[in-house]
């Protein structure tokens, strides 16, 4: 991950997350084109699609069986009034009785795989999705990262995700069985009786036009509440990444009353989508049970005039039935369209994301490195119209062991950043063994190099685990001489299981340990290159003696860089390059510079005072 994100971008950042909060997401932002995100959910999972039809005529058909039924019950009703005067055909009305049972279990059945295909299809959907965002990902330049907060991105692969598929199970099954019960019943109750179907369809328009008037109202409250969540985790990941330091700091109550204005939004925005999409389904009710008295009104005259049968009112209630109760289905499913949407936004936001550049169009890889490194009049600034690097050069041979010193901010670590290709330059060039390092793939150039950083990385696995990680068949041997190699393997071999000791939260490391962890892993990568950022940072003098130690076999051979604000620790560098506002303003070795008594020698007499002092 970024360094730049812990050095010189990270305090920024969290002054102003901790001082005035995430950005306000007030009433006057723009609305959010809920159709188009939709329309590319839809596109995005085409593959799903073939699925999805099976679903939808299994729902269909299934939804048939259930509309069929009011015709064999009227045809039953009829038999029942018929036979009361001239005697009862049990016969018949049991092989109609049959015939109704078969349809029910059939679309039952064809409603059960309906339900199952759409829910395997979502999940595989959310699955796919989860997938793409995390290659998706490991393609973003760290710039990106050093913008957004991780809670925020999370969130997109957890909560956006799961609403998405959520959302697929409602509309692809709730939402076809809703409209074809809406369909089917209209177009039976037409074929039954028109003046009935009249009185059921005038108070339906005017419940589908409060409809749409409430769905526009509350689309951007859905979108507020999935951004405004977002950073309600985002704030929540950061407080408990430092956490220590927030109670050193006595940054509680600010931490809360950070929390408390993210949380009043989010509850503020989720009232309010919750509550408009929940006046449609009380609405959806009212109309269908006024539409249903309607009916019932009008069915009931018609039959005093004798021009329907009994048996009609009985189906035709059935049929008003099936009618009214699907726009509920069709409001909650209005509901979930929305919610998807709003997700979708975020999610699809993520992945169209510009990735690195160049990561396409590099193809180079270098086999067999020397490791002579050169920088060419580099110029870099993480901001437009802000330069770090100024016109950077210098030539690095095969086996150096190089120091780059300076105060805090002079653009120590953006050199790191660059010789990596976290991030292109500006202008001019890196080269290794005297390619540009921008014609080579960014897997081949991370190769290339070991690294040793500030901040350590361990994951919960094993302590072997740890060591070798990404990298295969390397003995125990190995794992064991790199240990031993920064004074770690006596401490190993004092835990449970040793080696096979799982780290987490039964097994505590120091923050020096944990350093020398991460030490034996670059010893075990054996990559050509080598960076050494404060490697050493966190280990105590003694310690320190004996990573020197470790260190100075690490580097044999390898082209180094390193980087330290404790002077005493590079004296016997090869070179030293001395920075200061993105220039290098003295270069040489330990004994040259102080013989120069410049800006190095002030430096490193500062540094001997106050250890003296």
């Amino acid at each position: 991950m970024s360094q730049r994100n812990q050095y010189e971008v990270g305090q920024d950042k969290h002054k102003a997350s901790n001082t005035i909060g995430p950005p306000q997401v007030g009433a006057g932002e723009k609305p959010k084109d809920f159709g188009k995100s939709f329309f590319k959910l839809i596109k995005y999972s085409r593959r799903y699609i073939p699925a999805l039809i099976i679903a939808i005529i299994c729902s269909a058909a299934g939804t048939a069986t259930a509309l069929y039924s009011p015709e064999v019950l009227q045809m039953i009703t009829d038999e029942i009034i018929k036979g009361i005067l001239i005697g009862i055909d049990l016969d018949e009305i049991g092989k109609q009785a049959v015939m109704l049972i078969i349809i029910l279990s059939a679309g039952a059945l064809l409603t059960y795989a309906q339900g199952m295909i759409v829910t395997v299809a979502a999940q595989r959907f959310a699955q796919t999705l989860r997938g793409d965002i995390s290659q998706k990902i490991n393609k973003l330049p760290l710039k990106y990262f050093d913008t957004t907060t991780f809670g925020d991105i999370l969130s997109r692969v957890t909560n956006d995700v799961d609403t998405i598929a959520s959302a697929m199970n409602q509309i692809a099954g709730n939402l076809v069985i809703s409209v074809t019960f809406l369909l089917g019943s209209l177009l039976l109750m037409l074929l039954t009786n028109l003046l009935m179907t009249a009185a059921a369809l005038a108070a339906t328009i005017a419940g589908f036009a409060l409809m749409s008037v409430i769905m526009k109202k509350s689309g951007k409250y859905f979108s507020r509440n999935q951004k405004t969540l977002g950073q309600l985790n985002g704030h929540i990941e950061e407080m408990y990444a430092g956490h220590s330091v927030v109670r050193a700091y006595n940054g509680e109550r600010a931490a809360c009353e950070t929390f408390d204005e993210i949380n009043t939004r989010l509850y503020d925005s989720n009232w309010k989508s919750q509550f408009f999409s929940g006046l449609m389904m009380p609405l959806m009710h009212f109309i269908g049970n006024f539409g249903y008295t309607a009916v019932c009104v009008t069915g009931a005259v018609l039959v005093m005039d004798n021009a329907i049968s009994f048996g009609v009112i009985v189906a035709f209630m059935l049929y008003i039935r099936f009618f009214t109760q699907p726009l509920g289905g069709i409001a909650q499913s209005m509901t979930a369209v929305q919610s998807a949407a709003a997700a979708a936004e975020r999610v699809f936001e993520f992945l169209e994301e510009t990735e690195m550049p160049g990561e396409g169009g590099a193809e180079g890889v270098l086999a067999d490195v020397k490791g002579v490194v050169g920088f060419e009049n580099v110029v870099f600034g993480y901001e437009e119209g802000k330069t770090i690097i100024k016109g950077f050069s210098a030539v690095i041979k095969h086996g150096q062991k190089v120091a780059i010193v300076g105060p805090t901010g002079a653009g120590k670590t953006t050199i790191v950043n660059l010789l990596m290709r976290f991030y292109d330059t500006g202008s001019g060039e890196i080269t290794i063994d005297g390619v540009p390092i921008s014609r080579l793939r960014l897997g081949n150039v991370h190769s290339l190099f070991g690294m040793v950083l500030q901040d350590t990385w361990l994951f919960e696995g094993s302590i072997r685990d740890n060591v070798i990680y990404n990298m295969e068949n390397v003995p125990h041997e190995e794992v064991v001489n790199a240990c031993k190699a920064v004074g770690l393997h006596h401490f190993i071999k004092t835990l449970p299981k040793g080696y096979d000791t799982v780290l987490g939260d039964s097994v505590s490391l120091s923050a020096g340990q944990k350093q020398l962890l991460t030490i034996a892993r670059a010893m075990i990568e054996n990559a050509p290159l080598l960076i050494l950022d404060e490697a050493t940072s966190s280990v105590d003098t003694r310690t320190e003696v004996l990573v020197q130690r470790a260190m100075h076999k690490l580097t044999e051979g390898r082209t180094s860089f390193v980087i330290a604000h404790r002077l005493s620790t590079i004296r016997n560098a090869d070179i030293i390059l001395v920075m200061q506002d993105g220039d290098i303003i003295e270069t040489g070795s330990h004994e040259e510079l102080i013989a120069q008594d410049g800006f190095y020698a002030e430096l490193y007499n500062s540094q001997f005072d106050m250890v003296k002092g």
